[in-house]
């Protein structure tokens, strides 16, 4: 069958033929329909993030996918259900308690492999396999765009985790910032447009630009990095309750802190390289502390944020989700998906359709 991922001894993208795989039992086959690429497919590419399975000269890609069951093979599932799969697997097949307790996002390195990222191969096949209990249904009129649930959930649950850190107090927020204008940043600027009544995103783009259209569309307010540092927004615009940092540039860290308004909050998702930079760590932590503001840091996500995030998809309207995905490749020009320019959102590889 067709696949697209990467060789230990090749350079890029490229297209394999592999076997098509056999689901074990409690597995269903799945026929893929469409997989995303985003930056940490890019990631994989360029050797910084991730890593092959064992004993394989390869590695399939992708981790934002939506297929169609083949064979439910005795799971539960039945064919023809629409589903999205989770990402993260148990390391060699063997459990540990994050996977006992449902949490497998929690687990520390080392206790998990993740689908096309490391330790094991991704959805960006002709078909693939996967346990029951890590399919999510999602309704058929949403197969178009299901492989967005992925990046939905890891939102679904930064925002779970970082307004659970103000359920001690009556906290009352009114805006937020999201720092990073690629895709997980702007479902996630639509998803606090719903609940803050001010909107920021920061992003490095120059007018006009596509991401800053989506962003304008909205009704948040651009901020140029370039022009107005994270740290400066307060003076530039307002003190943000709640600051949604996906850019993985590792100063945002320090400075979304002074971004914050009093009782504010931060999650961080950016994976950074190392970065070596000099700061005040007394005035960082004196500012922490005399004004109650709290940072957390959030990756990956579990089968609730997967729900979640399809009643999200569901929601959102149908011009932000065709502004969002800007190409849509074929397994033959799939290259065209992984392009990094300016006016590339969200590439796509689809392999078939309902």
């Amino acid at each position: 069958m067709k696949a697209i991922g990467v060789t230990r001894e090749g350079e890029g993208v490229e297209r394999l033929d592999v076997a098509r795989p056999e689901p074990a039992e409690g597995e269903a086959l799945v026929r893929t329909l469409r997989v995303g690429v985003d930056g940490t497919d890019h990631e994989v590419l360029a050797g910084s993030h991730g890593g092959y399975p064992e004993d394989s000269d390869h590695m399939i890609l992708g981790h934002e996918a939506v297929g169609v069951v083949e064979d439910g093979n005795g799971s539960g599932l039945e064919a023809g259900q629409v589903v999205v799969p989770t990402v993260r697997r148990k390391p060699n097949g063997e459990t540990n308690e994050y996977f006992r307790r449902g949490e497998p996002d929690m687990a520390p390195d080392g206790e998990y492999v993740e689908r096309g990222i490391v330790g094991d191969h991704g959805f960006m096949a002709e078909y693939f396999t996967s346990p029951a209990d890590t399919l999510v249904p999602i309704p058929e009129e949403l197969a178009e765009y299901g492989m967005l649930v992925e990046p939905i959930s890891i939102a679904e649950k930064a925002n779970d985790h970082a307004f659970s850190t103000r359920a001690p107090f009556e906290w009352r927020p009114e805006s937020a910032c999201v720092l990073g204008n690629g895709t997980l940043g702007l479902l996630t600027l639509w998803m606090l447009g719903r609940e803050f009544d001010r909107t920021y995103c920061v992003g490095r783009r120059d007018r006009p630009d596509p991401t800053v259209d989506v962003i304008d569309e909205l009704g948040a307010t651009y901020v140029d990095s370039r022009e107005t540092s994270v740290e400066d927004i307060p003076d530039a615009h307002e003190a943000v309750d709640y600051v949604f940092e996906a850019t993985g540039y590792a100063p945002h860290a320090v400075q979304t802190v002074h971004a914050l308004a009093p009782n504010g909050v931060g999650a961080l998702l950016g994976i950074p390289g190392p970065w070596e930079f000099e700061i005040d760590g007394g005035a960082l932590h004196k500012e922490i502390v005399l004004h109650n503001k709290c940072l957390i840091g959030t990756v990956n996500s579990h089968v609730k944020h997967f729900e979640a995030a399809v009643d999200t998809l569901a929601a959102m309207p149908d011009w932000l989700l065709d502004d969002l995905v800007t190409t849509v490749a074929t397994p033959e020009n799939v290259p065209a998906a992984f392009e990094d320019d300016d006016d590339q959102i969200k590439g796509v590889v689809e392999f078939d359709t309902l």
